[in-house]
C-alpha cells in the first residue's frame, strides 16, 4: 500500500514540476535554467522542512512517502539540472554552465538546511 503514496505524490509533483519550469522560464530571457533551479531548490527547501518533521515525529512514514520521495521526487530533476549544463557548455555558454553547478549545488544545500531549521522552530 506504501506505493499509493509514492505515485499520488508523483502524480501532483511531476505536473508542477513541468507548469513550474514553464511559468518560470517564461518571465527569464536567458539561457540560464531558471524553471529547473527553482523546482530543485523549492524541492531541496520541502525535504529539508519534511526530513525535520519526522525526526520531530510530526510526520508519519505514509507523509513522508508521499511528500519526499512522491512529490519531490518528481519535483526536483537531476537529470535536467545535468543535461540542461551539458547544453549549455556546448553551446558555449560555459560560465552559465559553471554558475549553474555552483549556484544550484549552494542554494539546494542551503535550502535543505533552511527547512531543518524551520522544522526546528515548528516542532523542535
Amino acid at each position: 500500500m506504501n506505493w499509493l503514496f509514492v505515485v499520488l505524490g508523483a502524480g501532483i509533483g511531476a505536473p508542477l514540476r513541468f507548469l513550474t519550469d514553464r511559468t518560470v522560464q517564461k518571465k527569464h530571457d536567458t539561457v540560464f535554467p531558471w524553471g529547473t533551479f527553482t523546482v530543485n531548490v523549492v524541492g531541496c527547501l520541502v525535504l529539508g522542512l519534511l526530513t525535520g518533521a519526522v525526526t520531530a515525529g510530526a510526520a508519519s512514514s505514509q507523509v513522508q512517502l508521499f511528500v519526499g520521495t512522491g512529490l519531490c521526487g518528481a519535483l526536483t530533476t537531476y537529470s535536467t539540472f545535468s543535461y540542461e549544463t551539458l547544453r549549455l557548455a556546448e553551446d558555449g555558454a560555459k560560465l552559465y554552465a559553471a554558475a549553474n553547478i555552483v549556484v544550484s549545488v549552494v542554494a539546494g544545500l542551503g535550502a535543505v538546511f533552511m527547512g531543518v531549521a524551520l522544522a526546528e522552530v515548528l516542532w523542535g
